[in-house]
């Protein structure tokens, strides 16, 4: 039996309970669901640690190919530059105009090669990503079924034995109700990072006066919380689902850093030239310096913030990475953090 799940029963369960038929079936239920769910995480983290590194390798192959092909072009541009009409001066004796017609020839059919190569490692990329998409789908759904499996049973408990259960029973319970919802943020978090990048864009205006304030409307702030937005918040193109799911995740954060009262959120932009820049700040509880260059990768959260995923702030970057834009950060413990992005106008 998982060792958690025996200390919580030899520490809290009623003795009078102990030998009912129906909770021992429970308890081997959750015990088994356990183990799954543990291994079948176990797989999905690998399968996505790999497939990222895989497409960070190729990355670095298309960028080097990219280099290559514009080294050639340079050499090309030069040697046009460097003509007259009759001759080039060369070590070997004389580069006639014939010679560099020639050469030219030869590096268009090596970029040809190339353009094809690059094809299709593209090509093998986009089946990569299908290939991990559908794993992603289909261990989520793998993993959700026996939560609500554990969370009809604990139901049926709660309404069959609610006379017999005491008050540290009922505290158990809720505990196992809150890690079922923990883990089902967390199935739902790594579904959103795995499509991110494969979801169907569809450019569009975006009025991000009324998608942040839809996004505050969705959350529910706590009345404790106030948040504050700037009113000149400008019109951008871009795709609404990936715009959307990079603000509410940093209010989302902000908002669970705050566990006190007078908690303030602020949300401003200003003109950079070219870019917007955002900023989302909090008075929060801060992030520890030696996580706030590790709090974007993907499973990094705070030893402290125990309602976190992980998953959060890597969707964040993916999608500012996506349109061209950065990301950075101040922070202060006890104090409160200030997130900064730009996008592209």
């Amino acid at each position: 039996m998982n060792p958690l799940l025996r200390r919580q029963i030899s520490k809290y369960l009623d003795p009078s309970l102990a030998e009912s038929e129906e909770l021992k079936k429970f308890l081997s239920a959750v015990n088994g669901s356990y183990e799954t769910n543990q291994d079948q995480f176990n797989m999905l983290q690998r399968a996505m640690k790999i497939s990222s590194d895989e497409l960070y390798t190729a990355n670095r192959k298309l960028q080097a190919e990219f280099q290559q092909q514009q080294d050639i072009l340079d050499s090309i541009s030069g040697a046009i530059k460097a003509m007259n009409l009759d001759e080039f001066d060369i070590e070997n004796g004389q580069f006639q105009i014939g010679d560099l017609g020639s050469h030219i020839k030869l590096q268009s059919e090596k970029l040809k090669i190339a353009a094809i190569k690059q094809e299709e490692l593209l090509k093998n990329l986009e089946k990569k990503n299908k290939v991990l998409t559908d794993y992603a789908h289909m261990v989520s759904h793998d993993l959700k079924s026996p939560l609500r499996n554990i969370n009809a049973l604990i139901s049926w408990i709660q309404e069959d034995f609610g006379h017999k259960i005491d008050d540290t029973a009922r505290k158990n319970f809720s505990m196992i109700l809150n890690n079922l919802e923990k883990m089902d943020n967390l199935i739902n978090g790594i579904l959103k990072y795995s499509t991110i990048e494969q979801a169907e864009t569809n450019e569009n205006e975006i009025d991000l006066n009324l998608l942040i304030h839809e996004i505050i409307e969705f959350l529910e702030v706590p009345d404790r919380i106030k948040i504050n937005i700037d009113k000149d918040f400008p019109v951008i193109q871009g795709d609404k689902f990936r715009i959307q799911q990079l603000f509410q995740n940093l209010i989302q954060n902000a908002i669970q850093s705050i566990d006190h009262k007078n908690g303030f959120i602020e949300i401003n932009v200003s003109d950079s030239g070219t870019m917007w820049q955002f900023e989302v700040k909090d008075n929060g509880r801060g992030i520890p310096e030696r996580y706030q260059q590790k709090i974007f990768n993907i499973f990094e959260k705070i030893e402290n913030n125990q309602s976190a995923t992980g998953i959060g702030l890597s969707i964040v970057k993916k999608v500012i990475e996506h349109y061209d834009g950065s990301i950075d950060l101040k922070s202060e413990e006890g104090v409160g953090t200030s997130f900064y992005f730009t996008l592209p106008k």
